[in-house]
């Protein structure tokens, strides 16, 4: 089993989503909450900092200019000590396919809708944070 950093380490989150203002304000609402937080504006970014800093829950935006939520999703599953990561897909809206919404499933990310008010993105950090998962 994969658990959260014990010990007294800071719980380590990273958002990717190409909207500063929603990075930004996700980014000072979780560290004012105690969390390590890194930020990436594009799926590529944010691929580097996943593989550099190993984050222990992963936010991400569905829709990107670049490159789409699932491409970034099966990008995170293929890097070392990422596969079980948790990981929240969020969006204003979702048209995707049930095939889309199946695997965003099968690769163990949950999908979730903004607006996430300071509430639920604080308990969405916790609730991603206190799972423990298989590695």
């Amino acid at each position: 089993m994969r658990s959260l950093p014990a010990g007294g380490s800071v719980p380590r989150i990273l958002i990717i989503d190409d909207d500063v203002s929603v990075s930004d304000t996700f980014s000072r609402i979780l560290r004012l909450e105690g969390h390590e937080v890194w930020a990436a504006v594009s799926g590529e970014e944010g691929l580097r900092l996943a593989q550099r800093h190993t984050p222990d829950a992963i936010i991400v935006d569905l829709r990107m200019p670049l490159s789409s939520a699932l491409h970034i999703l099966r990008a995170l599953r293929a890097l070392p000590g990422l596969q079980n990561t948790p990981v929240a897909i969020v969006t204003g809206d979702y048209h995707g396919s049930p095939g889309d919404a199946l695997e965003i499933e099968g690769l163990g990310a949950s999908l979730r809708y903004k607006p996430l008010w300071l509430d639920e993105l604080v308990t969405l950090a916790r609730d991603m944070l206190t799972v423990a998962v298989a590695d």
